[in-house]
């Protein structure tokens, strides 16, 4: 599937701060996941028809209601929509 969606380097590092430390066991690749999440709700899927390159379409649903539920996708676009007012100013 050539049309996959991958955040940068530099997207993650702006993001990456609003992420929930790991307790235990280290997650699994971050940029992975939530490139999944992106495409998944982009493309209007479901968690199961995401694909396979995200990594395990349970892992990726999991994250997606875990961090929901702690308001972290919520402090990442609060944090980017702060930037881009900034930029407008």
């Amino acid at each position: 599937m050539s049309d996959l969606i991958w955040l940068s380097e530099a997207q993650m590092r702006r993001i990456e701060r609003h992420f929930p430390l790991s307790h235990g066991v280290p997650r699994v690749d971050d940029r992975r996941i939530i490139s999944g999440i992106i495409f998944v709700i982009r493309n209007g899927l479901r968690w199961r028809d995401a694909p396979a390159e995200y990594g395990p379409p349970k892992t990726i649903c999991n994250r997606f209601i875990r961090w929901s539920r702690m308001g972290v996708f919520n402090r990442i676009f609060a944090a980017l929509s702060a930037k881009g007012a900034n930029r407008i100013s």
